[in-house]
């Protein structure tokens, strides 16, 4: 039940309508909330390069990024959102969840895991989309709680960017004049910004953990439907889970460090799911998870420099 259609008279098309324009709201709010992590680990990197003579050619390229392109990537990502489906969305959800609680166990914290927040932009997305989805199913006024839910994110995302807009701009010149209450602020806790986001991500993602589960099970008509769905699933992502992890143990891991391989590591992981939902699932899934794939892309190629300055730490 929609919030605005309810009290419009029928018409042929409007409850697809009211669907499409929830689809286009809950996309919206999940690319805002990429957005503000980025901006976040944006300012976070951005004092570490500073503080470190090598890494220059990384803060200067983190400083070129221009609001324009920033406003792309939030409309871009919020269309690729919008038009995955639930069931794909809540399948990333899952497997970034246990993947991320794998590699936080084999291979403990620093660089890494800042690493990790950075590659988890698309399936933060995904979780909020499916958390609202789930949150909100039958509300009779889902549509307004979404209209709310967008303002909230893009007043959020908003005062991020200008943050991080403001440390790429003036941090340097502030810090050391001892001169903007911000910039001191961030002198003496930037250090803590990753941990902060930790948190809020492990709240976010159980949240969406548990949507997720919801949202796949709704679909089964009993115990042994499910049964022949969940199996090779689990199956499919404790092998995906171990060849990831085999990867960034190896060899290669000591040349490069685990962000040489990342869109390797995208096109695995996307073409595991693809095969499993091409034997288990619908075509409308198969093409979703094709979208999936352009999404985490298109994440990466944004994050492009601060990946870089991950690497070199």
């Amino acid at each position: 039940m929609f919030s605005l259609g309810s009290w419009l008279p029928a018409l042929p098309g409007l409850e697809w309508g009211w669907a499409l324009l929830d689809a286009l709201l809950r996309g919206l709010v999940g690319a805002c909330a990429v957005s503000v992590l980025c901006s976040l680990l944006k300012v976070y990197l951005y004092i570490q390069c500073l503080n470190d003579p090598e890494q220059q050619a990384q803060k200067e390229a983190m400083r070129a990024q221009r609001w324009v392109p920033e406003l792309l990537q939030v409309l871009v990502l919020m269309g690729i959102l919008a038009m995955v489906g639930s069931r794909v969305a809540a399948l990333v959800v899952l497997e970034f969840s246990l993947r991320a609680i794998s590699t936080l166990l084999s291979l403990g914290k620093g660089a890494r895991s800042t690493q990790l927040l950075l590659l988890c932009q698309y399936s933060l997305g995904c979780g909020l989309s499916c958390g609202l989805s789930f949150l909100l199913e039958g509300a009779p006024h889902s549509t307004c709680n979404l209209g709310l839910a967008v303002g909230l994110a893009g007043l959020l995302a908003t005062y991020a960017r200008r943050l991080a807009h403001h440390v790429c701009t003036l941090y340097e010149l502030h810090s050391r004049a001892r001169y903007c209450g911000i910039c001191l602020f961030l002198l003496a806790s930037g250090h803590g910004v990753p941990r902060l986001l930790r948190k809020a991500l492990a709240v976010t993602f159980a949240v969406a953990d548990l949507a997720a589960v919801g949202l796949i099970n709704r679909d089964f008509l009993s115990t042994a439907e499910a049964a022949r769905f969940w199996t090779p699933l689990t199956i499919c992502y404790a092998l995906l889970v171990a060849h990831m992890q085999g990867e960034n143990l190896g060899p290669a891991y000591g040349r490069g460090g685990p962000g040489q391989s990342v869109p390797q590591t995208v096109l695995v992981r996307m073409g595991g799911l693809f095969i499993l939902l091409l034997t288990i699932g619908r075509w409308a899934d198969v093409l979703h998870v094709l979208l999936s794939l352009l999404g985490e892309l298109w994440c990466l190629l944004g994050a492009g420099a601060m990946l870089a300055a991950c690497r070199r730490q």
